[in-house]
């Protein structure tokens, strides 16, 4: 090969080694500059908050130590204890909306009178007291929130509050004085076991009745000497039994003979000829009676249970009160009435015709009106110790109804009755309820609610 093929080739070389440093460079400078397109990962916080963070509790916003806002747990993943779940403080914001975001609360035993007396300090709390029974007329007991639904005018409510604890009893006992004297000395007889029906927890009063209501005690304690001797004084001796001949009807006098009658010296009415009856009228003023001890149940804490006990055939003639007007007075001081039922009204079959009552006629039995319409409860005993152990069962009932409480959406204080409905979410089972209530001023006014422990 000669020099001019030797520089050629020398030339082909360095011109290929150009090309490849050039494609070299070319290469690595796209490479650098995919690299700064992507942009750095972040870096692991050092200070970064580590407390862990109760399920459905979220968490709040803190600042850390060199001023910048990171998003740190403030609780921990303990569950929350029945203290913090009950409403034992009022929201934040006041509203009843925000305390119905709490699940239903179902306190330990002893504690369901505490929870229902902290929400009625701080808003329009509604508290339903009802039973439960079976098809063999037995209490049923055991059952939970999730077994219960509530409605008021047809919408459901959510359950805040639900127990069956026993709560102390503010009791003002009615006594029917207007019966016959056969069925007075039944009710003298078994009102000796009255007093052991109560616990020592209890406020009693008694009221009697015959031709007006009288107040024998004001409330007093249910062990008190003071109840014993309330209730002996309570003892009456009831009305004597008309018998034939001693009013001015048909066996008053003789027969009469052409308008004239037969033997003048035998006529109760000298100078008038011809029969005359003057059926003097019975009064039985039950409603008077029972507004009277309403009245008076009023002014007890509502933290109590208030019940009206009534000992009574259940006659109601000559009232200044009609039912309807003291019914609503129960129903907006949230006041139930039970009772024990005596004489023949207490009879199976006895009674019915009241259903059909008749104008200005008495009424045989208003104590059913009562009872359906405070979701109380009636015994019916004819016997003397049939009385005296119904006043044990009835009380007992009375004391350990089912509580439930709800917040209610309606304005509370628009006069307006609200029909209330407890269903039971198992079969063949009957809910004793009021049917209603009527809102009343008196569930607004401030309460002092005890810290809770």
């Amino acid at each position: 090969m000669d020099g001019t093929g030797v520089f050629e080739l020398k030339n082909q070389l360095l011109a290929g080694s150009l090309a490849l440093v050039m494609i070299g460079g070319q290469a690595q400078a796209g490479q650098t500059a995919a690299q700064q397109a992507i942009p750095d990962a972040p870096r692991p916080k050092t200070n970064f908050p580590v407390g862990n963070v109760a399920p459905g509790q979220g968490s709040t916003s803190t600042s850390t130590a060199d001023g910048g806002g990171t998003q740190g747990a403030t609780q921990t993943a303990t569950p929350p204890s029945p203290a913090a779940v009950a409403p034992t403080a009022p929201p934040a914001d006041g509203s009843a909306a925000a305390l119905e975001q709490r699940p239903t609360y179902e306190p330990a035993p002893g504690e369901g009178n505490k929870a229902v007396q902290t929400i009625r300090a701080y808003v329009n709390e509604v508290e339903i007291p009802f039973t439960v029974k079976d098809s063999k007329n037995q209490l049923v007991s055991g059952l939970k929130a999730r077994d219960v639904q509530v409605y008021e005018n047809g919408l459901l409510q959510k359950i805040l509050v639900f127990h069956n604890d026993p709560l102390p009893m503010a009791v003002a006992i009615v006594i029917d004085q207007s019966m016959t004297q056969d069925q007075m000395d039944k009710v003298n007889t078994a009102l000796g076991a009255l007093q052991d029906a109560f616990s020592k927890y209890d406020n009693i009063s008694i009221f009697t009745y015959n031709k007006s209501p009288k107040k024998i005690t004001d409330f007093t304690g249910a062990t008190s000497a003071r109840l014993t001797q309330a209730i002996e004084r309570s003892k009456g001796e009831g009305r004597q039994a008309l018998m034939a001949g001693s009013l001015s009807g048909p066996m008053a006098q003789t027969t009469n003979i052409n308008n004239q009658n037969f033997d003048p010296n035998t006529a109760p009415v000298r100078g008038h000829s011809g029969i005359e009856l003057n059926v003097p009228r019975e009064i039985h003023p039950l409603n008077d009676a029972i507004l009277a001890a309403a009245t008076s149940l009023s002014t007890q804490p509502v933290d109590y249970r208030r019940v009206i006990y009534v000992i009574s055939n259940g006659n109601e003639y000559g009232s200044k009160a009609k039912t309807s007007e003291v019914i609503k007075y129960l129903q907006t001081n949230g006041i139930e009435v039970d009772g024990t039922l005596v004489g023949d009204s207490a009879l199976w079959g006895m009674g019915l015709l009241d259903k059909i009552h008749l104008p200005l006629m008495m009424r045989d039995n208003v104590l059913i009106a009562y009872k359906n319409a405070t979701g109380g409860n009636i015994d019916s005993e004819f016997r003397t110790q049939s009385i005296a152990r119904s006043f044990a069962r009835v009380a007992s009932e009375a004391r350990s109804r089912y509580t439930l409480a709800y917040v209610t959406h309606e304005p509370f204080i628009d006069g307006k009755y609200r029909k209330i409905e407890v269903k039971v979410l198992l079969p063949n089972l009957t809910v004793l309820a009021r049917p209603g209530y009527w809102p009343a001023a008196m569930e607004l006014r401030p309460r002092t609610v005890a810290p809770s422990q």
